[in-house]
């Protein structure tokens, strides 16, 4: 036992981004917030004991995830982004306009203004707004007055679903909303990085610029971008190492060629130096003007170790290389771990990364034998990597992303990919050309795209996944990709027993019969034939939660929402009632109490009853077969 610890010993680093990710998962999927006086104190003495020679590994690796828990706490109350508390349907008042985000069916702006004019508290607070047709659009830095209606950012529909009110709280979101006016006071040109975004969207025209440039990520028209998710490609829309790898290698390639041919420079240093330092500064540029997404900054900051890695004569494309960046990202926002853009590209990049250290001895000496052979590894690999993330996120899995990845994405990275950046630099010249042929490639490569996605069984729908059960997928791949065996493969043995672990999760994990909003304005019943019906087919304020419940039964999300019938105003699912008039919870509320068939009331208006006080239920919440209740946590900063 002894021999194999000391023969782990090499990888033990490789552990620390999982230990500290688990730390940061359980503070933020946990229900309650700890003491923030006792987990500052934690996040500057944690880094201090690690460093203690004599401390056992186990109790540095207890360490490290107590460090991932309390640093995520402390940053959440430090960065304290202003909340609005209700609706606010009628406001009035001036704003600065800070960014602009062009979707493919509607335009959002984003506003800066004093938080206390929507009742958020002091500071400044960012709000998007949501524009018509008949509203000109702004430009960035104006100042503007805004009419409109605001509304808090919706919390998780049902525990371990995306829970958009924490993730507006991470990028400083207040509020999102509507406008019915935005009239400009005063025009202000904006010179920074923002203002050189909305240059070059109006100049190109484009959304392929609007999305392979400047990072609009709904920029690319909803059926399009359907398609693309179902043929494996959907990641191509997010920048991310995929076009920084691109943009570097271009980009280092031209500076190369130029340094090469100024002897005064390679008579001193090696070309490749000067050429890595100008590839990072252009692709650093890229960064900011891409709009600095989580996938985006992993992407630089890999990049960036490895052209450090190459200038020290050090192996660059390591494992090592991406824990530190795994590292770096979590100092700057702890929260990027719990989004789906991050965990996708570090799931990928870790395991090609592993998969490249393996095969580098085996692959083909023929090099067209060995750009296929890539390929397929490259496809195949970052499809079994990230396909428990893919199928956390969005319940379902692309059967033929690999005959995705093989076809399109070598047409994207040599045609298009270019064509879209030579042409958002000439389009400033009023030239377009290259962005016309990328347009005509791009229609070509959506027609194959398209029969690729209506072949059988193109997408699998998977049931809901637990966190536990990603706690095993995660261990199950850190046994195959760390754990260095010895005499036999135990890493093998390890990933197919936590693999199999994770699926026995999934499989016993019990699907709720009855789900309600935190508002209880919206809820659904479980059918006898398995399916979902509401109590109103469409719910302005509650759009997402049709969706989230759906994937959560194991549902299509594009399925028209059924109607459930109520008795008399009166809604009854064996042992739960759910009322949501005035009138029929007033006739009923007596009679229902002293109901013993009746185990859970539940009501959109606020019922006071101390005759039957414990069948009364308040707040967002799942009720499973065997009367399980499972709320929402509302008491969490962000909520």
């Amino acid at each position: 036992m002894h021999k194999w610890l000391n023969h782990q010993y090499y990888n033990l680093f490789l552990y620390v981004p999982f230990l500290i990710a688990l730390g940061a998962g359980l503070y933020f999927t946990a229900n309650n917030e700890p003491n923030i006086i006792f987990v500052s104190i934690v996040t500057i003495v944690t880094p201090v004991l690690f460093f203690i020679k004599r401390i056992p590994i186990l109790l540095r690796a207890v360490i490290l995830s107590l460090f991932g828990f309390c640093y995520a706490a402390t940053f959440t109350h430090i960065i304290d982004t202003p909340q609005i508390k209700k609706n606010l349907r009628s406001i009035n008042t001036n704003a600065t306009v800070k960014s602009i985000d062009y979707a493919d069916n509607k335009t959002r702006v984003y506003l800066k203004l004093n938080a206390d004019d929507i009742y958020a508290g002091n500071g400044n607070a960012i709000i998007r707004v949501s524009i018509n047709d008949n509203i000109d659009i702004p430009k960035i830095g104006d100042e503007v007055n805004f009419k409109g209606a605001l509304f808090p950012p919706a919390n998780a529909y049902a525990p371990e679903s995306f829970n958009y009110a924490r993730w507006a709280y991470f990028n400083n979101l207040t509020a999102t909303g509507y406008a019915t006016s935005i009239n400009i006071i005063e025009h202000r040109d904006s010179n920074g990085i923002s203002g050189t975004r909305d240059f070059i969207h109006n100049k190109s025209s484009s959304f392929l610029v609007d999305t392979l440039v400047l990072g609009y990520k709904n920029a690319v028209p909803k059926k399009d971008s359907e398609i693309w998710t179902a043929t494996g490609i959907g990641h191509v829309w997010s920048i991310s190492g995929f076009h920084m790898t691109l943009v570097g290698g271009w980009l280092f390639a031209i500076f190369y060629l130029i340094f090469r041919s100024i002897p005064y420079i390679t008579r001193r240093y090696p070309a490749k130096i000067p050429a890595m330092g100008a590839a990072w500064l252009g692709l650093l540029f890229y960064l900011f003007l891409s709009g600095i997404d989580v996938a985006t900054i992993r992407a630089f900051t890999m990049t960036t170790l490895i052209f450090v890695a190459f200038a020290f004569g050090r192996s660059a494309i390591s494992m090592r290389n991406i824990a530190i960046a795994f590292c770096i990202i979590f100092l700057i926002n702890p929260h990027y771990i719990m989004q789906a853009g991050f965990q996708l590209s570090f799931s990928a990049v870790w395991g090609l990364i592993w998969i490249y250290s393996i095969v580098k001895p085996k692959m083909p000496h023929n090099k067209i034998l060995k750009i296929i052979y890539a390929c397929i590894l490259t496809s195949l690999v970052a499809t079994i990597f990230t396909a428990p993330f893919v199928a956390m996120h969005f319940a379902s899995i692309p059967i033929y992303s690999l005959i995705g990845n093989m076809i399109l994405l070598p047409i994207f990275s040599v045609i298009i990919m270019p064509c879209v950046l030579i042409g958002a630099t000439t389009a400033i010249f009023g030239i377009t050309f290259p962005l016309y042929i990328a347009n005509t490639v791009y229609n070509k490569l959506l027609d194959i795209a398209t029969s690729i996605s209506e072949l059988p069984f193109a997408t699998l729908s998977v049931p809901h996944i637990p966190n536990l059960a990603i706690v095993f997928f995660v261990c199950a791949f850190i046994a195959l990709t760390i754990i260095k065996p010895i005499k036999f493969k135990i890493n093998y043995i390890l990933f197919l027993l936590f693999l199999f672990i994770a699926i026995i999760t999934i499989h016993n994990t019990s699907k709720p019969v009855f789900y309600a909003s935190y508002d209880h304005e919206l809820v659904a019943f479980l059918r006898d034939d398995g399916k979902l019906e509401f109590n109103k087919s469409s719910a302005s304020n509650h759009y997402f939660a049709f969706d989230t419940w759906k994937q959560r039964n194991g549902e299509p999300i594009k399925t028209k929402n059924i109607r459930r019938k109520h008795e008399r105003g009166v809604f009854r699912y064996k042992n739960i009632v759910y009322i949501q008039k005035f009138v029929p919870l007033m006739n009923n509320i007596s009679m229902l109490c002293n109901d013993d068939n009746v185990d859970y009331i539940i009501s959109y208006f606020d019922i006071q009853s101390e005759q039957c006080k414990n069948k009364i239920l308040r707040g967002g919440l799942l009720i499973y077969e065997d009367n399980s209740i499972r709320y929402m946590p509302n008491n969490r900063p962000w909520n």
